[in-house]
């Protein structure tokens, strides 16, 4: 039996600032008006993760409900919130996103990160989409990546972190715990052919 790391998703109970798991990925935070309120959402490459991730936003305190964009894909955001604006000021700056110094990734946020944007990719590894929108956070989130034990590689000209390695992948489904309720099974990280579950 392995012991329960204090970085892992189990380790506490979701709240909002794991939620910095999406804008690891291609979801955004932008501010309204005076800065009070905030307001985040995510375009989805697949819809069919759209009621994982919901769950998993509720369970942090945070509504998210699903919209069509004007190109027809699927996008999940929240209404403009206060108890946002926190995770807009840390991950902003001006309307640029951006990670926070020294930002730790933990089992939680790496969770919603997995959830949102990641993948097996057929050949032992785990990839987690980058968002090409922000090139400027792909260095930190490699350093981050590295700070939390999966030191990932930059793969596709820069889309997407991939973390290979029998013992960085166990360490990757140690932190990001069982497949999430209404999440695809196939899409989830597992290592030495087993589910995380």
């Amino acid at each position: 039996m392995s012991q329960l790391s204090l970085f892992s998703a189990d380790a506490r109970p979701p709240r909002v600032s794991d939620l910095a798991g999406l804008l690891c990925g291609p979801g955004q935070i932008v501010r309204f008006g005076a800065g009070d309120q905030a307001r985040l959402s995510i375009v989805l490459a697949d819809p069919a993760r759209a009621p994982a991730l919901a769950a998993a936003s509720a369970a942090a305190g945070i509504t998210m409900e699903a919209v069509q964009t004007e190109g027809g894909t699927t996008a999940l955001r929240s209404a403009f919130r206060c108890d946002l604006v926190g995770l807009a000021r840390a991950w902003t700056r001006g309307a640029v996103k951006t990670v926070p110094p020294g930002w730790q990734l933990d089992g939680p946020a790496l969770r919603l990160w997995a959830l949102a944007a990641g993948r097996p990719d057929e050949r032992g590894g785990y990839l987690l989409a980058l968002d090409p929108h922000a090139p400027e956070t792909h260095l930190p989130l490699v350093a981050a990546a590295t700070r939390a034990g999966i030191p990932p590689a930059r793969v596709g000209r820069g889309q997407a972190l991939r973390i290979s390695g029998t013992r960085r992948v166990q360490r990757l489904v140690e932190l990001v715990g069982p497949v999430p309720p209404r999440a695809d099974t196939a899409d989830w990280p597992r290592y030495w052919g087993r589910n995380a579950s």
